[in-house]
């Protein structure tokens, strides 16, 4: 599946800058101003917003004794996704 997401704000660890970002197979291919994509791709405007690679929390508590208290999650929550 190819997806071209136009007009955003792209931001990386160095800068930040205006262009289309083109992804195919969840890979992405170019970055860039009017980039040349195959006709069937998904359009997703993202004028007025910032794009930057995926980020993940790692952080989490699990049965961790506080207070008095134990945190709710377990192994199996506290690393599931979602």
């Amino acid at each position: 599946m190819s997806i071209i997401i136009k007009n955003g704000t792209v931001l990386t660890a160095s800068q930040s800058y205006q262009a289309d970002v083109y992804c195919d197979g969840g890979v992405i291919k170019a970055i860039g101003k009017d980039l040349d994509v195959p006709s069937g791709a998904e359009v997703i405007d993202a004028s007025g917003q910032l794009v930057m690679p995926g980020g993940i929390d790692p952080h989490t508590h699990m049965q961790l004794p506080f207070m008095g208290t134990v945190a709710s999650e377990d192994f199996f929550t506290g690393t599931a996704a979602g």
